[in-house]
């Protein structure tokens, strides 16, 4: 059922999404919401429909999208990247949430939907998210109880990285979200207010992170409970400790210092020169080194890897054989 709502909002208010999409699925049998006894999972990332301001910006958001290819492809997950502004008042990071709303009610066979940010790259290729983990939660993020509640600091999770199931209490959520987003006035007002309440943080416009934990804090008898704060693994993995500590290029396959995924926050690659919090020579090193350490979880099945974390070149790391489906197996990126 939509109902018509005069205040800003993503759509006309939705309800009785749940019931809604079960009849939909129970009539439409072949577009189940579990497939091999796993929920489906719909990944998503998008950047600007514009060129980057450097060619080396948009080379890299390149990588990126291949990157996030090879990981949906290695683990059954589908993968949705877009380019489009959905909602002209939802510009920078607010953009992902019309996307989101978008993607859940044209999709209801989906049962999850999964944003990362086109700045964060797969490095454990072999990770497989434990869905089965989150059966009484509706979203997972990568963040720390103690920081949220009793800090209430701004970095007490990151949206780079989060999951959201596809249900009413989703499609509420992120209506209440939204709020803060419009940009102008009323973003502007809101960042003060967030600046005041979240510790630690600048004084800026509203920002989407700031803004959900806000809420969570505020409203936390209303969301908190299915909200999973994850920290048992890197859902969003700062970049810094984990590209830095490879001073040298070469790095063995084996290695476990890389997050599961590496989010180069404070990049900002597409912009170019002086956009970002580092310079672009050290971010683009970081982003090579961690494309290429996944990269070689990939190009190991075909018997290759790069020469180096900083080479595009690859060389042959076994010999061919007469008979491959023997080491099929052996090399193969489990999922």
């Amino acid at each position: 059922m939509i109902a018509s709502n005069e205040t800003y909002s993503l759509g006309p208010k939705i309800r009785n999404w749940d019931r809604s999409r079960r009849k939909w699925l129970h009539e439409n049998r072949g577009f189940p919401s579990n497939v091999k006894g796993k929920p489906r999972i719909l990944l998503v990332s998008g950047s600007q429909s514009n060129p980057c301001r450097s060619p080396i910006g948009d080379h890299y958001l390149l990588k990126s999208i291949k990157n996030k290819i090879d990981y949906c492809r290695i683990h059954d997950i589908e993968i949705v990247y877009n380019m489009a502004n959905l909602d002209e008042a939802l510009s920078g990071h607010w953009s992902k949430l019309p996307v989101m709303r978008k993607l859940m009610i044209s999709h209801p066979e989906i049962e999850w939907l999964w944003w990362i940010d086109s700045d964060a790259f797969f490095t454990d290729m072999s990770f497989q998210i434990p869905i089965s983990k989150y059966q009484k939660h509706n979203m997972v993020v990568h963040g720390y109880h103690g920081l949220l509640i009793e800090e209430k600091s701004w970095i007490a999770l990151s949206t780079g990285s989060f999951l959201l199931r596809n249900c009413q209490w989703s499609l509420d959520l992120m209506d209440s979200w939204v709020v803060m987003g419009p940009k102008g006035r009323a973003r502007k007002e809101a960042g003060k207010i967030l600046t005041a309440n979240l510790k630690g943080r600048p004084d800026f416009e509203a920002d989407d992170q700031s803004a959900l934990i806000h809420l969570l804090i505020a409203n936390r008898n209303q969301w908190k409970d299915k909200v999973f704060l994850e920290s048992s693994y890197s859902l969003h993995g700062y970049w810094e400790g984990a590209s830095d500590q490879h001073a040298g290029e070469r790095l063995p396959e084996s290695d476990d210092n890389w997050p599961f995924v590496t989010h180069f926050v404070g990049c900002a690659p597409c912009r170019g020169a002086g956009a970002g919090d580092y310079s672009l020579e050290r971010c683009l090193k970081g982003m090579e080194k961690a494309f290429n350490f996944a990269d070689n979880q990939v190009l190991g099945m075909l018997g290759y890897s790069h020469r180096g974390l900083l080479s595009p070149n690859v060389k042959k790391i076994r010999n061919e054989s007469s008979r491959p489906l023997e080491i099929v197996n052996q090399f193969r990126v489990e999922s």
